[in-house]
């Protein structure tokens, strides 16, 4: 009996070892962890992902483009342009009680002051055609060469009178006699920016009356048309050569102090506005 007891009691004992010892654990379901964990490491990972895409993308779009402020006068002259042209008409309204320049620009529609640029070191080509019309004679071209002189010793403007008609850029020609009270004619033509680049100036050999001109009097009548032809209109002062029927023989110091103003200033429009 003793030994079947302790028979018994060795039995428990060794199955109680063996449960806690030896009995591997138990073993989840299959899809558990990967159910959890998965869904867990998903959103974690999706989030991290999500936000280096938009970091990415923020790095990769190209910045938006600088806003460009307009410059003052946008599609018209810039500040300093219109400022520019408000000091030149400054001095030319200062200068009205010794020049006519101011007189001129009222004239004028378009505001623009006109003449040669840079034409010193490389001189205007002029050109005499031959002519044969009545009453020409040899010394009108003395006359006009010395009235182009008389105007270079004023601006800074060269001649070439020399010229052949190929290359002129001004041609000097003759005709009897103009309708009207005129006895010249200066047609000139100029560049967008103010700057005289060509002209033609006509001279009668007969006045309005029909009387002959003598040699003198083409000289008189040449120094008002190129007057014309280097920038300047008509003077409301009858004492000046550019006055619109010449009653004087020569420059006066009107015509001096005006033509050398024109050159002093920058050509082209002086209207504000554009």
């Amino acid at each position: 009996m003793f030994i079947l007891v302790a028979a018994l009691a060795v039995l428990l004992a060794s199955a109680a070892l063996w449960n806690t010892f030896v009995r591997p654990p138990a073993r989840a379901s299959a899809g558990a962890t990967p159910d959890t964990a998965p869904v867990q490491t998903v959103v974690r990972t999706g989030s991290a992902i999500d936000s280096a895409r938009d970091t990415a993308h923020a790095a990769a779009a190209p910045a938006p483009p600088p806003t460009v402020v307009p410059p003052v006068g946008a599609g018209g002259p810039s500040y300093i342009v219109l400022l520019a042209r408000s000091e030149i008409r400054r001095r030319i309204r200062a200068s009205a009680g010794s020049t006519y320049l101011n007189d001129i620009l009222t004239q004028n529609a378009d505001s623009i002051l006109h003449r040669w640029d840079g034409r010193v070191s490389t001189p205007v080509r002029v050109f005499f055609p031959p002519t044969t019309v009545a009453n020409f004679q040899p010394s009108f071209l003395d006359a006009v060469r010395s009235a182009f002189q008389r105007w270079q010793d004023v601006v800074p403007v060269r001649f070439n009178l020399d010229a052949d008609s190929s290359s002129a850029e001004v041609r000097v020609q003759w005709r009897i006699q103009f309708e009207g009270e005129r006895s010249g004619q200066t047609d000139v033509q100029w560049d967008e920016d103010g700057h005289l680049t060509g002209g033609v100036v006509t001279l009668a050999t007969f006045d309005a009356k029909g009387q002959p001109f003598a040699p003198d009097d083409v000289r008189v009548l040449a120094l008002h048309e190129i007057g014309h032809l280097i920038g300047l209109d008509h003077s409301p002062d009858p004492g000046d050569i550019m006055y619109a029927q010449p009653k004087v023989r020569d420059l006066s110091p009107r015509d001096v102090r005006t033509a050398a103003l024109l050159y002093e200033l920058a050509p082209g429009p002086l209207r504000v506005g554009g």
